[in-house]
This record gives C-alpha cells, sequence and structure tokens, in this order.
C-alpha cells in the first residue's frame, strides 16, 4: 500500500476516533477533541490528493464492506485534485471551528458532532469511488451527516428548521436523479466498476439520457439554478465552520461528479450536453450574483456567491466539453484547467469569507449589514482578512479569483474560426455573462466590506464588538496565506493541473506553460500576477510619496469645525446600508428580481389625514423558487388535504382499495403480456 492507501486509511481511522470522542468525551472537551479529528482527516485527504496529482495511482477492493458489490477505491489526479481541495478546506474550518466552540459559542449535542468527522470523510472518499455502488452510498452518507449538521441550531432559530427541510428534499431529488442515471448506466453496461463503465457502448439516447439525469443531480448539489433554492438557506443557517465546508468543499463535488461522468466515463459525449452545461452554468453564474448584489444578509450574500462561482465553473467545464466535440483538444484542456483552477480558487476565498463572517456573527450576534458596520476599528486582523477574500471573489487584479476568470475568458475568447454556428454565437454569450459577473461581484463585495466594516456603527452589538479568538485568527490567517500565494504564484500548479486535466479527458495535458503563459497554435497571451503586484504597490507608494511631498510644501492651517448648516456631525442614519447600496442595481434589473415592496401609513385617531407613523418594507425574493416551486408546494399541500377523505376509516373503503388496485394490476399484466 502506497502514500495515497495509508492516508485514506487514516483519515479513516481518525474519522472513528472523532465519532467516538463525539459519544464518550464529556462536553467542554469534545469540541477540541472533534475538531482536531477532523483536522486530522483533512490533513490525511491533502496528503493523499497531493500524493496522486503528484502521480502515484491507488486501487483497493474492499468484498464484505457492502453486501453484493463491495466497495471499490480508486484514486487518480483527477480525484487527487478534489481530494486536495476538500482536505485543505478541512484543515483550516476544524481548527477555526476548535476556536468557534470556546466560551460556549457553536456548541452543540452528540449526534451532531459525531456527524462532523462522518461528514469529512464521506466527502474525502467520494472522489476516490470506483464504482456505482461506493459512490451512491458514500453520496448519501455525505448527504445525511451534512443535513444533521445544518440542524445544529435548529432550536435557536426557526429558519434553521426551514433550511434543513428544503436541504433534504432537494438533496434527496438530486440522489434520485443520480441513481437512476447511474444504475441504467451500469444496468447497459453490464457492470458496476467504472472500468466497465467506460468499456460500455450504449446508444446515443440513453447515453443523453443518463448524462441529463447525472447534471441534475450533480448540479443540485453545486447550487445551479434552478436547483439551487436550498443553498442560499442552509450555508446561510448553519454554524460558520460547517457553512465553509459546505461553500468551499461540498458544492465542489457536484461538479466532480459532472467531468468523470461526462469527461471521463462517456469519454466526451455530444455537443449538445456540454451547451447545456455551459447555458446553465451562465444561468446560474448571472442569478447568483444579482442576488448576492441586492442581499443585505452577510452569510446569504456569500452563498450566492457560491451559486455564482459554481456557474462560471460550470461554464468553463461546458466550454471544455464544446471544444472537445467540436476537434479542439487543447482548447478544452484549457477550459478545464480554468475550471478546475477556479475551484481552488473559489475554496480558498469562500472558505475565508466565511470564517471571517462567522467572527462577525460571533461578535456582534447578527448577519444583517443593515445593522452592522465599524467593525473595521473593533475587528482590524477580521477586516484585513475578510478584504482579502473579497478581493478574490470580485476578481479583481492581486485576487485569486482574478487568475482562473482570466483563463477562462483567455480560452472563450481564442475560439475556433471554423467552430460553426454554435460556438460562433455561446463563446461570446459566454464571454459576456463572464464579464458582467465579475463587475457585479465588484459591486457586492464592495457593499459586503464597506457597508459591514467601514461604516458607522449601526447597533449596540456592533459597538460592543471584539476581535475573535486567536485560534480563529490564525485559521483565517492561513486561509488568506493561501489566498495570496494562488494570486501572486498561481504557475507552481501547472504540473498538477495539467495531470488532472489529462486523467479526466485521456490526453497529455501540456496546455499551460508556466501556468499563466499561454503558447498556443495561433495565440500568445500573457499575464505575470507577480509583476502586477509589484506594479500595483510601486504605483500606490509612488502616489502616497506625492503626496507627502506635496502636503509639505503646503502651509499648515489651524483646524476649524466647518458649519453643518444646524444639522449636526453627521451620524449612522446618513449613511448608505446596505439595501439603500444595492437599490440602483435593484432597478436596472427589476424585471428580473421582481423585488416587492410595502408602505404601511398609520394615520392618527383624530384624522385619516394626519399621518402618525410611514412604514417602508423592501425584499427582493428568490424568483425562480417563487415560479417554479411555489406551485409545487400548493399542489402538495391540496393532496395533502385528501388524506383524511380517502383514509376515514372505513374498512369497507379500504377493501375496495386493493380490489380495484387488484384488478388494475392485472389488467396491466393482460395487456403488456
Amino acid at each position: 500500500m502506497n502514500v495515497i492507501g495509508w492516508a485514506l486509511a487514516g483519515a479513516c481511522v481518525a474519522a472513528g476516533s472523532g465519532v467516538l470522542a463525539a459519544v464518550v468525551l464529556p462536553r467542554r472537551a469534545r469540541p477540541a477533541a472533534v475538531g482536531a479529528a477532523t483536522a486530522a482527516i483533512g490533513l490525511s485527504g491533502l496528503v493523499a490528493g497531493i500524493a496522486a496529482l503528484s502521480g502515484q495511482v491507488f486501487q483497493a477492493r474492499l468484498p464484505g464492506l457492502l453486501p453484493l458489490a463491495g466497495v471499490e477505491i480508486a484514486l487518480d489526479p483527477l480525484g487527487g485534485w478534489f481530494v486536495a481541495v476538500t482536505g485543505g478546506v478541512l484543515v483550516a474550518a476544524a481548527l477555526y471551528g476548535i476556536g468557534y466552540a470556546g466560551g460556549g459559542h457553536g456548541q452543540s449535542g452528540r449526534p451532531v458532532q459525531a456527524a462532523l468527522p462522518v461528514f469529512a470523510v464521506s466527502m474525502l472518499l467520494v472522489p476516490a469511488a470506483a464504482s456505482v455502488s461506493t459512490l451512491l452510498v458514500l453520496w448519501e452518507l455525505m448527504a445525511v451527516s451534512s443535513l444533521l449538521l445544518i440542524l445544529a441550531e435548529h432550536r435557536a432559530r426557526p429558519a434553521v428548521a426551514d433550511a434543513g427541510r428544503w436541504y433534504a428534499a432537494l438533496t434527496q431529488v438530486g440522489f434520485a436523479a443520480i441513481l437512476l442515471g447511474l444504475v441504467v448506466y451500469a444496468a447497459r453496461a453490464g457492470g458496476e466498476s467504472f472500468a466497465d463503465l467506460r468499456a460500455a457502448h450504449l446508444s446515443p439516447a440513453v447515453r443523453g439520457a443518463v448524462f441529463v439525469l447525472v447534471l441534475a443531480g450533480f448540479g443540485s448539489k453545486a447550487g445551479l439554478v434552478p436547483l439551487h433554492v436550498w443553498l442560499p438557506r442552509a450555508h446561510a443557517e448553519a454554524p460558520s465552520p460547517v457553512s465553509a465546508m459546505l461553500s468551499a468543499a461540498m458544492v465542489n463535488l457536484g461538479v466532480y461528479g459532472v467531468i468523470r461522468v461526462g469527461f471521463d466515463l462517456f469519454g466526451g459525449g455530444s455537443r449538445w450536453w456540454w451547451l447545456l452545461v455551459l447555458t446553465v452554468g451562465a444561468v446560474s453564474a448571472l442569478y447568483g450574483i444579482l442576488q448576492a448584489a441586492v442581499a443585505a444578509d452577510l452569510k446569504r450574500l456569500l452563498a450566492y456567491s457560491t451559486v455564482e462561482n459554481m456557474g462560471l465553473v460550470f461554464l468553463g467545464v461546458g466550454a471544455a466539453g464544446i471544444f472537445n466535440a467540436s476537434g479542439a483538444p487543447t482548447l478544452a484542456a484549457l477550459a478545464l484547467a480554468a475550471a478546475l483552477l477556479h475551484v481552488l480558487n473559489h475554496a480558498g476565498f469562500k472558505a475565508l469569507l466565511f470564517t471571517a463572517a462567522g467572527s462577525v456573527v460571533r461578535a456582534t450576534g447578527t448577519r444583517d449589514l443593515d445593522a452592522l458596520g465599524g467593525l473595521r476599528s473593533r475587528m482590524p486582523v477580521t477586516t484585513i482578512l475578510f478584504a482579502v477574500g473579497a478581493l478574490g471573489a470580485a476578481a479583481l487584479p492581486l485576487g485569486n479569483g482574478f487568475v482562473s476568470e482570466w483563463l477562462l475568458l483567455q480560452s472563450l475568447v481564442h475560439t475556433l474560426p471554423a467552430g460553426g454556428v454554435v460556438i460562433a454565437v455561446a463563446m461570446p454569450l459566454a464571454v459576456a455573462v463572464v464579464a458582467l459577473t465579475a463587475g457585479l461581484a465588484v459591486a457586492a463585495f464592495v457593499k459586503a466590506l464597506g457597508v459591514g466594516f467601514f461604516a458607522r456603527p449601526r447597533s449596540d452589538a456592533t459597538e460592543a464588538a471584539r476581535e475573535s479568538p486567536p485560534a480563529m485568527l490564525v485559521a483565517m490567517g492561513v486561509l488568506a496565506a493561501a489566498c495570496v500565494g494562488l494570486a501572486l504564484a498561481p504557475a507552481a500548479l501547472a504540473p498538477v493541473l495539467s495531470r488532472a486535466v489529462g486523467a479526466a479527458t485521456h490526453t497529455p495535458a501540456t496546455v499551460v506553460d508556466g501556468g499563466v503563459s499561454l503558447r498556443l497554435a495561433g495565440i500568445a497571451s500573457t499575464m505575470s500576477p507577480l509583476v502586477i503586484a509589484v506594479a500595483v504597490v510601486v504605483a500606490v507608494g509612488g502616489c502616497a510619496l506625492l503626496v507627502r511631498l506635496v502636503a509639505g510644501r503646503v502651509t499648515r492651517r489651524r483646524a476649524v469645525a466647518l458649519w453643518d448648516c444646524g444639522v449636526g456631525p453627521p451620524t449612522a442614519r446618513m449613511q448608505y446600508t446596505a439595501t439603500s447600496f444595492a437599490e440602483p442595481l435593484q432597478r436596472v434589473f427589476d424585471d428580473v428580481l421582481a423585488p416587492e415592496t410595502d408602505v404601511d401609513i398609520t394615520p392618527h385617531a383624530e384624522s385619516a389625514y394626519l399621518v402618525a407613523r410611514v412604514a417602508y418594507q423592501a425584499r427582493v425574493p428568490d424568483r425562480v423558487e417563487h415560479a417554479l416551486y411555489a406551485p409545487v408546494i400548493t399542489a402538495a399541500r391540496r393532496l395533502g388535504r385528501l388524506g383524511p377523505v380517502l383514509a376515514n376509516g372505513s374498512v369497507h373503503r379500504y377493501l375496495a382499495y386493493g380490489f380495484f388496485g387488484m384488478c388494475a394490476l392485472l389488467l396491466v399484466l393482460a395487456v403488456t403480456r
């Protein structure tokens, strides 16, 4: 057994010890012990992923663990990429969680704490599954354990239970789609191992149906529109360390599933598959960032940002599939490399942002941006760390998100001259979507940082906020350092990224020279993040020096109070709130967002013409949820009301049900025989 095998075995042992610690240890000792076990699981995954990316291959079959089929494990560079990303997020989030639980914050019961190491190890093992049954069991284990973690604070807030119901319903719908698609695939292939699936020859209709089912199932876990409605609820209501794991690690496995089935098992597939993936990704990216730009809940804003970034990743995956189906393997590998790199970059800055948001919630007790402000002076380190994550999420230069989005744009811009109508229309539209989402992301995170951290305090809880404990700051500092490293030296990832792309496409992946310098046929495009960083530092330093020199020549004057027209000094009520900051964007995209406003005017008792109070309330609901899910829920409730009518306690009626049901079954058998 090589390094990968020992690392995965160590992760399983650490998971068992974490469950045992949650069951046996007293309340005060549980968070540290479970957190240490979860961090060990993440570290083991990081080692296994790096070993797989370095060229090691691991395969194992354990026939006694599952009835009939057994367990098959194999880790190649593609799975290693996702295992390494998941492991890194788990290490940082687990260490953060130890500090987060200090002082009684975020502590929960034994079942929830026992679910944390189970959730962590199941996420690590999903990319290592090498058979349909193994993948399905691990996927469902991940779903059930994550549901327990999302419901950890259900006694504190009623919204947590609602989020759990949405997550449970949609994750089971997604699982049913994956189950149906892969079972049909395995039945036609004559075996359930991935090797059997690769060797299978299916008709185009069956291949297309299986891919659509698998896309729906894995896309629901990644938060693609319209199956995204669980994500803003669950990621916002879960404890902040769990939110970081969900948004920076678990959603990535939806991307893994589509790449594994579409590229690896099916070998590429038809062009219309990937046009569907690209379209769904583009819609998800735009809709997610629009909702984030108008959100006033800090964690909900970050959750919708996850929808946006997963949309960008799927846009890159779809572009790679279109290029591959059009006979352009080099451009396909470039687009897929951009998508995989954005998976890593998003994991880094989103884990940092959710942990920083958790520090804010822990210190102030609120997620409402309209009630925050003034945290820059009270939580200076958290403010700086949040700014690093926001820079990456906004895809601005010096942020790690800029590198992968720039690479994605390069793959979309340099399309094939003779690629046909599909590429000629789809790729320019995809470029426009990426550009628009980047601009809206800047607006969203300027709002989050400016209103939440740099404005004046708007509540007593904000004024009393204090900096986070050292353990939380260290974990966030590690994530921030990773984001800075990814932004300044992405070239270091070129060899391992090429191996991951090659494992997915079954081609030698030498598309990236130096990580960010492209030398393709007829294409020359070079960008150095380090040079950009030096240029920005020099420019800022030069401007600061110039201002200082000019200020030294100006005659200093005595400071006096300015005339304020009798209004007095500015207060927090005079500043932009998150709602007012987003109002111009809300007006521009009014037809898409469909905001709801309610004005309640209360007159004086003496006269209806004398106004005593005016209450204005604005809300931006999820339009997709209202259009698609509200009718389904209404119909389900109406069907539920038929229960007392159908089951009224009459034995004669129940016997009639059985009689007519048996007659119908016999009739069907007679007709179909």
